[in-house]
């Protein structure tokens, strides 16, 4: 597997996870070998939020000489698929990281977990419960109150190991009975109170077929995933916190019956994304995909990495974003304004120039001769002169931004207006001479007259003092393509939390707080070297932001434009 995206290689700043990596390299702990991985479960896509775990990952491992395990947590049949198997394997890489030979999946590993589950059996560190899901809960106890133990808690191993088997056969319906690990019911964490390790699950796995009838739970299987693939640093969210002492615990036990060398995995956890103007919990974004809010998982306005590949965002973009906002234990809100600029740091270095106009008003030049043309040069790239000069033919019919003219100009407008002077950006100067207007009294066409020794880059260029410069498009040259003008999706930072004004006892949807402007579709002219782009080629449009041809809709010859960013933030109050 090969792939060439290029690499952000900001000097990483230090956090306290890599205090930690530090720290065991000092002791020798793990010989120096630093082995990481990203698990996700392959049932959705992912989004801003994984960039983020990803970055940290394979970028730790990278900083250390180590290797980051690309693995599928895929514990759970019924929601699992290869399509987004497929998908994750296709953003990880499109991010530019490289796992080499180290793939997994949970479920390679399935009969060593049932191996694992028979040894706690006959350990005494697990039983087969039969109670229903609601006498469970009911048994559970509470966060003030401890739990009670099962009346099937004292099950000789005899009876376990037979019960166990016969789920295992499929003899029994979903539900009837589970695994649960033996530890704590009076535990004051509740994931210590015999936490499920096996439940019946008569479903098709997208990779084992119908070989089993129980499946591992996450919580079982995820540590024994790490030690398996004998990872060093084993990094999450702050949700699995409470989970840690359970992910020791079962470890643990599994080191004394032999079945891992010490030292174990350790887990680390930190705080996960939040950002403000998105949602990034699964539900929602299932809720806005089913319900036709946005056009699919690749909808652009989508927080998801599919999504925000079509819309242009880039993978050292991301890198950047990560580095920027480190990684911390304490929960924080981060502004969407800081990945929105660490996109635009990444595109003004690398995008190339091009003209666009966005709602189109005719220039007609009265003093040049109809029918002909010549060519003005434009920089591909103010700051890279390598990348050189494109051509722009320059005709006596051009396209200008309607805000471009103004008959009666407001105070301090510099562009056109009946006797003012302006230039065309590498074109010529030009002299407003007055407008055509419809019957409704709506500028239809602007009037001017050039002047001939005024060329940009030729010495008369200098004659000319003006202080308006105008982007224009050749009207027999150019061409109308779709452009689409996204914007963030949301029009609250918080989106779906209560705000001053709501009435009492009311319930806020996320959806309320729906952008209704997230999307525009115009018909744009282009300067014709941009007929020619390919699928996802960026650009700066000049003065308008950056774009990016669409992965998906964008044909040879006829690419379709979908704004990136734009050049500055519009959000700022």
């Amino acid at each position: 597997m090969s792939h060439n995206t290029p690499k952000d290689t900001a000097p990483a700043a230090s956090n306290f996870i890599r205090n930690i990596v530090d720290e065991d390299n000092r002791s020798g702990k793990w010989n120096g070998r630093v082995e990481t991985r990203f698990p996700p479960e392959p049932n959705g896509y992912l989004h801003y939020g994984h960039a983020k775990s990803i970055c940290l990952n394979f970028g730790l491992a990278e900083q250390y000489g180590g290797v980051c395990h690309l693995r599928f947590d895929d514990t759970n049949p019924e929601k699992e698929e290869q399509e987004y198997v497929d998908s994750i394997v296709e953003a990880v890489q499109w991010l530019g990281y490289d796992w080499g030979q180290h793939l997994y999946f949970a479920s390679d590993y399935f009969d060593r977990m049932y191996e694992y589950a028979e040894y706690l059996i006959r350990a005494g560190k697990a039983y087969v419960d039969s109670l229903s899901a609601e006498e469970m809960r009911a048994y559970r106890g509470t966060l003030t109150e401890a739990g009670k133990d099962s009346p099937y808690r004292n099950r000789s191993v005899d009876e376990n190991l037979d019960l166990f088997r016969r789920m295992r056969d499929g003899e029994f319906p979903d539900g009837t009975h589970i695994l649960r690990a033996k530890i704590d019911m009076a535990s004051p964490n509740i994931n210590l109170r015999d936490p499920a390790i096996y439940r019946i699950r008569k479903a098709v796995h997208h990779r084992a077929g119908d070989k089993w009838c129980v499946y591992p739970m996450y919580t079982f299987a995820h540590p024994i995933e790490d030690a398996i693939e004998r990872i060093t640093h084993s990094i999450c969210t702050l949700e699995f916190e409470d989970q840690r002492p359970f992910y020791d615990w079962l470890l643990d036990a599994l080191a004394e019956g032999g079945f891992f060398p010490r030292p174990l995995p350790q887990q680390i956890e930190f705080a996960r994304l939040n950002l403000t103007y998105v949602v990034l919990s699964k539900r929602k974004l299932i809720q806005l995909v089913d319900e036709g809010h946005v056009a699919g998982w690749d909808d652009p306005r989508l927080p998801t990495l599919v999504g925000a590949r079509r819309r242009g965002y880039t993978p050292e973009g991301f890198r950047r974003f990560a580095e920027r906002i480190g990684v911390s234990k304490a929960d924080s809100w981060i502004d969407i304004s800081v990945l929105e600029e660490c996109m635009r740091d990444h595109l003004n270095e690398a995008a190339e120039r091009r003209v666009a106009v966005l709602d189109p008003l005719k220039l007609v030049i009265t003093n040049y001769p109809e029918g002909e043309s010549e060519l003005c040069q434009a920089p591909n790239h103010p700051l890279k002169p390598e990348l050189g000069k494109r051509d722009m033919p320059f005709t006596r019919e051009l396209w200008i931004e309607r805000e471009d003219f103004m008959e009666e100009p407001v105070k301090g407008y510099h562009r056109l207006y009946p006797g003012n002077m302006a230039r065309l950006r590498y074109g010529f100067v030009i002299k407003c001479t007055g407008c055509e207007k419809d019957a409704d009294g709506n500028t239809t066409a602007v009037l001017a007259e050039y002047m001939p020794d005024s060329k940009s880059g030729t010495p008369g260029a200098d004659n000319y003092k003006v202080k308006g410069n105008l982007h224009w498009v050749s009207a027999a040259h150019g061409y109308q393509a779709e452009v689409r003008l996204y914007d963030r999706l949301f029009a609250h930072p918080y989106p779906g939390a209560r705000r001053e004004g709501d009435a009492e006892g009311v319930e806020r949807s996320f959806l309320d707080d729906l952008n209704p402007e997230s999307m525009r579709v115009i018909r744009a002219w282009l300067e014709p070297s941009l007929k020619h782009a390919r699928p996802e080629d960026r650009f700066q449009f000049e003065r308008h932001g950056y774009f990016v041809a669409d992965r998906r809709d964008s044909r040879d010859g006829a690419p379709v434009f979908n704004r990136t960013v734009t050049l500055k933030d519009t959000w700022k109050k």
